[in-house]
């Protein structure tokens, strides 16, 4: 790691090491251009080229059909949040979303505008601490869309399975916390959007793969900058994008390319958070928030016994250079974030401090 601490932030997260020098050489010189990436027109020939890379590469990870349409746009993965029943919901239909902690609910407060919302499922009143599943899920009649959140950064829970999709209904999944963690079938999804401060670049920037057919029947009339079609068919520069962070995105799908793709990234992710998930269930000091069978991958969450040592495990975790791993403000407690591009090491790092920690303050869980 040299003079870097193992960063667990939520985000904006950690970026694969080569990826970053990469992008010091190329802020500098780009294509040997003459100057930096973040210096470039987004019309020009060399950004022609980092946008139709950063597609392409973006198209072989997810293995993605032709007949979808990728995308970038602004806002963050929050502005989506009214953007999707904008485009899909009509003032007279319902849209069916799943209730698993922060990002669901904030979907959800935005679909009154545009229509109506049924919630599918809801784990709200066991503290979002599990996925949804079996008789908690009843559908509407016909939605014309089903929204979830396929990993909750906040509570550390994760989907398994796919919401079913009633009717004519697709599935639109907000993946901001793990896109690309995982092999995935996109022909089974409507839309998908990710902001890509987790793991896939900085922030700033919102993946969209979308089926092409679907954008292109908006059920109203919306200003441009909320159009899904007119974005993808200008390769998401109608207006200026962030370059940078679109650049820096293409540099992380040529990373996870370089690292044998999904399948590659699935197992390494599961190997890392088993170091962390394996102690914690070894022991009886710390205690996880999720139930087991809906744990993340991405997102780990804990407790100490008392919030007085959760703070001082936190101030000494700094100390050792294990840092950013105060839990959400609205659970406590500690978070692990150990996205694709988090080394196994620091996870290795982590478990040795919890066993010390846990050691010398055992008589407070007695």
């Amino acid at each position: 790691m040299g003079d870097r601490v193992y960063n667990f932030s939520a985000g904006p997260a950690c970026l694969p090491e080569s990826v970053i020098k990469q992008a010091q050489k190329d802020i500098w010189n780009i294509f040997d251009s003459g100057i930096g990436i973040m210096e470039h027109s987004h019309r020009n020939k060399y950004f022609d080229r980092v946008t139709h890379e950063t597609e392409a590469d973006c198209r072989a990870v997810g293995n993605i059909p032709d007949d979808y349409s990728i995308f970038w746009m602004q806002g963050g993965a929050t502005s989506q949040c009214y953007m999707v029943p904008a485009n899909f919901l009509a003032s007279d239909r319902t849209a069916d979303y799943f209730e698993t902690g922060k990002w669901a609910q904030d979907s959800i407060k935005e679909v009154h505008h545009y229509g109506t919302v049924h919630i599918a499922g809801s784990s709200k009143d066991s503290g979002f601490n599990h996925i949804p599943k079996g008789d908690e899920v009843k559908y509407s009649e016909n939605p014309a869309y089903v929204q979830f959140t396929s990993n909750n950064t906040i509570m550390g829970t994760e989907f398994k399975e796919l919401p079913q999709t009633p009717g004519s209904s697709f599935l639109v999944a907000d993946m901001s916390s793990n896109i690309y963690s995982r092999p995935i079938d996109v022909s089974k999804y409507g839309l998908i959007y990710a902001g890509a401060q987790k793991n896939l670049g900085p922030s700033g920037t919102t993946l969209l793969i979308a089926k092409t057919d679907i954008i292109n029947n908006p059920v109203r009339e919306l200003p441009k900058m909320m159009q899904y079609d007119l974005m993808a068919k200008k390769e998401g520069r109608y207006n200026t994008p962030n370059t940078f962070g679109v650049y820096l995105m293409g540099q992380v799908f040529k990373w996870i390319l370089a690292e044998g793709g999904l399948t590659a990234m699935d197992e390494m992710n599961k190997d890392k958070a088993a170091v962390i998930y394996d102690f914690i269930d070894s022991q009886d000091f710390f205690t996880p928030h999720s139930v087991k069978e809906d744990r993340s991958l991405m997102n780990i969450t804990f407790k100490c016994p008392t919030e007085e040592l959760d703070a001082l495990f936190i101030e000494q975790a700094e100390e050792q250079g294990l840092t950013t791993l105060a839990g959400h403000r609205s659970i406590g407690g500690m978070r692990a974030s150990i996205y694709n591009a988090f080394p196994k090491e620091g996870c290795v790092k982590l478990v040795e401090f919890m066993k010390a920690f846990a050691l010398e303050h055992a008589a407070a869980k007695a």
